[in-house]
């Protein structure tokens, strides 16, 4: 038999044989979380959030998972641990969830309300089934030694675990809550910027109040900056230093400990597994411990003063949404009123028992929070009578002081919750300046291909290539006419382009690298402005064309590169694509009359792809057949033309950019502001250039359209010409 021998005897040897590679399997998975603790350390130090929100290692399935791996020993109810090292390792493996929970506190407030209770009750079950295991083991005998500091541990564990539980019960309020605060800013914000164009400094002094109040009301920051948050802090510092002084005292007196002789059936992965989880209860340990002491220097905005009443009040917010739910009806379909009754007042009783736990839950995490004020405040105060005197040494009266009192005040932008009034002070010594990190940031990534490309532009003709690359005189391949996206004439216009580059090698290159970098930009204002989705199938052809030829050099399998060295004059190229232009349309009909048994009446912006592409192309390469008389200059009026069309679209960014501020949720605010200002950086000297190219009578709904742009140019009646000079740039 496969478990047993010839006499009935269990292979008990073999069962044991694959311990030490689970072992394995459990020090890797401490150590994904030690990696995903620590980025969120780097990330924090590097981004000065000294409050350090949860980006890698938040509460999630897959984090769930990775800890239930991790506490495998914990939980190991009847392998015998013998040694120092196992015994310790099981230690570790409880410190090791303290640290978890409060690292990953903060995650709760960016997740949506069903995901975040799904996730408290899983790491619920998780935490309590560890507890209920360790006594077990204790009682059993599995734990022999350290039996005060595992009592602790899972006192602190406990607790941990109630915070975290009644943190969640009040993130739904303060979203709420400060959600409204923000859409009443907001509004003001949108009647100065949403609806205009806005210079450079404008738009950067109204990114940067959103920033304010993005960061001030970003979910993470105002459960990170939480007093039960902070406060779960010292508990796990505490759990640290109970791990940590185990291991020193074990490490040092030796003989004070009665171990048992043999060897445990992980062999010697538990001292992988002590070692990784002992790293990482280090690591993790550094956020909870610094928004700990960033709350203290939050709420010692001045030095000494101290309200023990304000201090110990227990704001609304906390016991709001608890205090809704008992106002609202059950939802149980009874029969009995008699049960209805009980079934109510039973409810309202459980609640009543959740408010008094929420309060005293608070409370204690106050007094912890004061307790340490009362210490450090006073190392605060001296520090800031030291910089006063600094200041007074070293400055003179034209110094950065004077400048910081120039500086924009923003602390009307601030969003705080009740009891929070010092954040507005705090935000105004530390965190303005951060739009400028990123600002600066940008302005290194500057686009610096497209910005050579946008020079090559008529901005000073209000980019008068957009009324020349289509004409009305050009007779349609259809009944109908697709309407055009900005990408599409710019991609066919870089293919013909492409065709006629035998004599410009570099010139096409530079074309395709500042076209790369200008696409992205082109994508994205599409993105936000094509609201109805009427320009989806066209941006969709004009990606696709462009990746074949950015890669291939190719328009619809037509070797484009090929084609260029034929020796062909222009007029014979532009003739020979729209030629093979319209016999690609037709193809593409046919085969769908084909198909269908029938012309199926397609509205034209729902073409195919090769039907949108060939469209382009043969209008495009007709009107130019039609007004070009410059052939030897044609490549260079394409590139006019190619500049003027991205350049117009680029005169959306800065509407793009303030858009983003205002069409956001608020888990994502922070990031999408962030990202608006490091866009406005890249964009910066763009803007400059393109804003010179705007009409004066098109308002900014009209500029999101390039047909708009193109009726403004015939209503000016300029005429049309490809020849263009050295000067007309």
């Amino acid at each position: 038999m496969g478990g047993c021998d010839g006499n009935g005897n269990l292979h008990e040897e073999k069962f044991s044989a694959p311990m030490p590679w689970i072992g394995m399997y459990v020090a890797a998975a401490s150590f994904a979380c030690l990696i995903a603790m620590a980025a969120d350390v780097v990330l924090g130090f590097r981004y000065h959030k000294l409050w350090f929100p949860s980006k890698f290692f938040s509460i999630n399935a897959t984090t769930l998972t990775l800890l239930g791996v991790a506490i495998k020993l914990s939980v190991d109810l009847n392998t015998p641990m013998p040694n120092n090292h196992d015994q310790l390792a099981k230690l570790s493996s409880s410190v090791f969830i303290c640290t978890a929970m409060s690292n990953s506190m903060p995650s709760l407030g960016a997740m949506e309300n069903e995901e975040m209770f799904m996730n408290v009750i899983a790491l619920g079950i998780l935490v309590i089934t560890l507890i209920v295991n360790i006594c077990i083991q204790i009682a059993t005998g599995a734990i022999f030694v350290f039996w005060n500091e595992h009592v602790a541990i899972m006192f602190v564990m406990f607790v941990l675990l109630t915070m975290l539980i009644f943190s969640a019960i009040a993130v739904p309020t303060t979203k709420n809550y400060l959600e409204k605060k923000y859409n009443n800013r907001h509004q003001l914000a949108l009647k100065e910027g949403a609806n205009q164009i806005m210079k450079a400094e404008k738009l950067r002094e109204a990114l940067t109040k959103h920033w304010v109040m993005a960061h001030t009301c970003s979910p993470q920051f105002v459960m990170g900056r939480s007093v039960i948050c902070t406060a779960s802090g010292a508990f796990c510092l505490l759990s640290t230093m109970f791990l940590a002084e185990v291991m020193l005292r074990t490490l040092v007196m030796t003989s004070s400990f009665k171990f048992c002789s043999g060897e445990s059936d992980y062999k010697l992965t538990t001292t992988l597994i002590l070692f990784t989880q002992a790293v990482a209860v280090g690591v993790g340990t550094i956020a909870p411990a610094f928004r700990w002491f960033m709350a203290i220097n939050f709420k010692c905005p001045k030095r000494g003063s101290i309200s023990v009443k304000k201090e110990f009040e227990i704001e609304k917010y906390w016991i709001q949404g608890l205090l809704e739910l008992k106002k609202q009806p059950l939802t149980l379909r009874i029969k009995s009123r008699h049960y209805r009754k009980l079934a109510y007042e039973a409810r309202n009783m459980l609640v009543d028992i959740c408010i008094a736990m929420q309060k005293g839950i608070v409370l204690v995490s106050k007094a912890i929070r004061f307790i340490s004020i009362l210490f450090v405040s006073r190392i605060y105060l001296c520090c800031d009578i030291f910089k006063e005197w600094k200041i007074k040494k070293f400055e003179c009266n034209t110094g950065p002081q004077s400048e910081q009192n120039q500086r924009p005040d923003f602390s009307s932008y601030v969003l705080f919750l009740e009891g929070e009034k010092a954040l507005v002070e705090f935000m105004m010594r530390t965190n303005c300046n951060a739009t400028e990190y990123w600002l600066q940031k940008g302005r290194k990534e500057e686009p610096e291909n497209l910005l050579k490309l946008l020079q090559k532009s008529t901005f000073s003709q209000s980019f008068k290539g957009l009324a020349e690359f289509d004409s009305d005189q050009v007779p349609s391949l259809d009944s109908e006419e697709p309407p055009n996206c900005w990408a599409l004439p710019v991609v066919t216009l870089t293919s013909i382009a492409l065709a006629l580059s035998s004599n410009n090698t570099c010139s096409i290159e530079m074309l395709v690298d500042g076209l790369n970098q200008g696409l992205v930009y082109i994508n994205a204002i599409e993105d936000h402005l094509d609201h109805k989705g009427d320009f989806t199938y066209t941006r969709k052809a004009a990606n696709i064309v462009w990746l074949q030829l950015d890669l291939y050099h190719t328009w619809l399998d037509v070797d484009l590169k090929n084609l260029s060295l034929l020796g062909k004059s222009p007029r014979e190229v532009l003739k020979e694509l729209a030629e093979t232009s319209k016999s690609r349309f037709e193809e593409s009909k046919r085969k769908r009359r084909d198909k269908f048994g029938c012309v199926m009446d397609v509205s034209p912006s729902k073409w195919s792809v090769k039907e949108l592409a060939s469209n382009s192309m043969h209008r495009i390469c007709q009107t130019l057949l039609l007004n070009q008389t410059c052939d030897d200059r044609l490549f260079e009026a394409l590139v006019v033309m190619i500049s003027d069309i991205v350049g117009a679209c680029l005169a959306n960014s800065q509407r793009v950019i303030a858009m983003k501020c205002f069409n956001s949720k608020i888990e994502e605010r922070e990031a999408t502001v962030r990202h608006a200002v490091h866009t406005l950086g890249k964009t910066e000297r763009i803007l400059e250039i393109v804003n010179k190219g705007i009409p004066p009578d098109l308002d900014p709904q009209q500029m999101g359209c390039i047909d708009e742009w193109r009726l403004s140019h015939k209503r000016k009646m300029i005429p049309s010409t490809f020849c263009f000079s050295s000067d007309s740039v």
